[in-house]
């Protein structure tokens, strides 16, 4: 093989890898994810150049470009960890740190000129992410019983929101936190962000299991709505978010 020839086919192996990562970053992107289009294509692109140099910079007996590879998945692993958080008793980030492990293979494949199963394995972490996600869901919504335990529900997830002006915010913040400080209900996050009228949208996520008394949050916003100074308050079950 030529040296054109050859330099147009590692060319080749470093953009599949590109294309493929930003395809599985899409996904994440679209999500709302830490990790999204730049992150998994530079982890894929990464990957492959790993690989490259691996199998076209070492020679000799004792030479094994397979050793890259074993050192791009520990590296991966300290990528992994700065995505995963914890908030109380919930941990996030599991998905998407497996989801750049996924991404550091696929970009390794397509290192080593294996595309036919790179693309395949793109698509199939793709597929996992979004086809399995309502299969996981419907499980955690079904009835269960284990062993010696009572029957229970998974926890249903609420949306709070309300819109007040700048001046306002903390005390809209202290009365959500209120709301959802019962029995029952657990707080994901709370975020503010300016509107272009100038005011403040508060947006509390929480969890409430079987037992939580939802009608406090009913008059929680009725009370809200009553405040003239919050001008929009509404809130929502919704599906609990996984990552």
């Amino acid at each position: 093989m030529t040296f054109g020839a050859e330099l147009v086919d590692l060319s080749l192996r470093v953009i599949t890898s590109l294309l493929l990562g930003a395809t599985i970053g899409l996904e994440r992107q679209w999500r709302s994810r830490m990790a999204g289009i730049r992150t998994n294509a530079l982890v894929a692109g990464g990957s492959a150049l790993f690989v490259v140099m691996g199998a076209y910079s070492f020679d000799g007996i004792g030479a094994d470009p397979t050793r890259v590879a074993a050192q791009i998945v520990s590296g991966i692993g300290f990528l992994g960890a700065g995505v995963i958080m914890r908030e109380g008793l919930n941990v996030r980030g599991l998905n998407t740190a497996a989801t750049l492990w996924c991404a550091a293979a696929v970009g390794s494949l397509a290192g080593s000129g294996l595309y036919l199963i790179a693309i395949l394995g793109a698509l199939c972490i793709v597929g996992v992410n979004t086809l399995l996600r309502p299969v996981g869901r419907m499980i955690n919504r079904h009835p269960r019983r284990a062993a010696g335990d009572v029957q229970s529900t998974a926890d249903v997830g609420y949306l709070l929101e309300a819109t007040t002006d700048g001046e306002s915010e903390g005390m809209v913040r202290s009365m959500l936190v209120q709301a959802i400080s019962r029995p029952g209900f657990s707080l994901q996050s709370m975020s503010a962000r300016g509107t272009k009228n100038a005011l403040v949208k508060v947006r509390a996520e929480l969890s409430a299991s079987v037992e939580a008394d939802i009608g406090s949050l009913e008059r929680t916003v009725q009370r809200m709505s009553l405040d003239p100074k919050i001008y929009a308050v509404r809130w929502r079950a919704e599906d609990i978010e996984e990552e």
